[in-house]
């Protein structure tokens, strides 16, 4: 006799499901791939950020494009540039915030170039270049030979090795230097038409500085764009951390990868 219970026979249907929960279980893998995507763009936000205010504020990178500094810095460097020393600049305006310590003469400065009129396709480029004219120097050159203050400033004997140029050579853009020279000094008088090697003396004026190459003849200068402004000033140089000799110089392909000057990695700028 077959039990009681035998009238219930399974007909392979599971019992009726929740019809919110049905709902829920359609939604939820939806909501998920949302919720990961969400998490991925706010990470990856988040590092730009990080990396804008590092770059505004702290560090930049700078590669060195040409042989204006050498043997201080070579065609190849890249360097770490301290942002927050002198300042940095906040964006879209032309305030600093305040620095640890002003710009000092000697000091290698990377900075943004006056107006140049003569290359329109980038008239003011960012530059690297040593700080030889402080607010209120008189500075003039002799023969090649730069006076501070009556005080001759001579090279050291690495940067004394670059090739001499043509000394005499000349250019309609010195003439911005009529505008500060000093006439009747003990210096001497300004030359009516200036050299690379002969020009002055000048009277730095407030808020403004001199800078030059230290590959004299090699070096497109204060001598030709005319004086910096303080706020044009964005950082010094710290340490090259990757350098490699450019295509043009090196006899391997890719140099980059296949000829690294190993010993300026790492090398502090002075």
């Amino acid at each position: 006799m077959p039990p009681k219970n035998s009238s219930r026979r399974s007909t392979g249907k599971s019992p009726a499901a929740n019809p919110v929960a049905q709902a829920r279980g359609k939604g939820a893998p939806r909501r998920s791939n949302l919720r990961g995507v969400w998490e991925n763009v706010k990470s990856i936000a988040g590092a730009i950020l990080i990396y804008l205010v590092i770059k505004t504020f702290f560090v930049e990178a700078y590669r060195i494009p040409s042989g204006s500094m050498i043997p201080t810095l070579l065609v190849g460097d890249w360097l770490f540039v301290n942002k927050l020393v002198y300042g940095p600049q906040v964006p879209f305006t032309g305030a600093h915030l305040p620095g640890y310590r002003d710009p000092a003469r000697g000091d290698v400065v990377v900075f943004q170039s006056p107006y140049q009129v003569d290359q329109p396709e980038d008239p003011t480029p960012t530059l690297v270049k040593r700080l030889v004219g402080m607010p209120g120097d008189t500075i003039y050159m002799r023969d090649g030979l730069l006076h501070v203050n009556g005080v001759p400033q001579r090279q050291g004997f690495a940067t004394s090795q670059n090739p001499k140029g043509d000394g005499s050579a000349t250019s309609d853009l010195f003439t911005w230097q009529h505008r500060v020279e000093l006439k009747g000094t003990r210096f001497g008088p300004p030359p009516a038409q200036p050299t690379l090697d002969h020009w002055g003396p000048l009277l730095i004026p407030t808020r403004y500085y001199m800078m030059l190459g230290d590959n004299r003849y090699e070096s497109k200068d204060s001598r030709y764009w005319g004086l910096v402004p303080r706020d044009n000033v964005m950082g010094r140089p710290m340490f090259v951390y990757y350098s490699f000799v450019p295509s043009q110089e090196s006899d391997r392909p890719v140099s980059f990868i296949t000829d690294i000057r190993w010993s300026r990695i790492g090398h502090w700028i002075r």
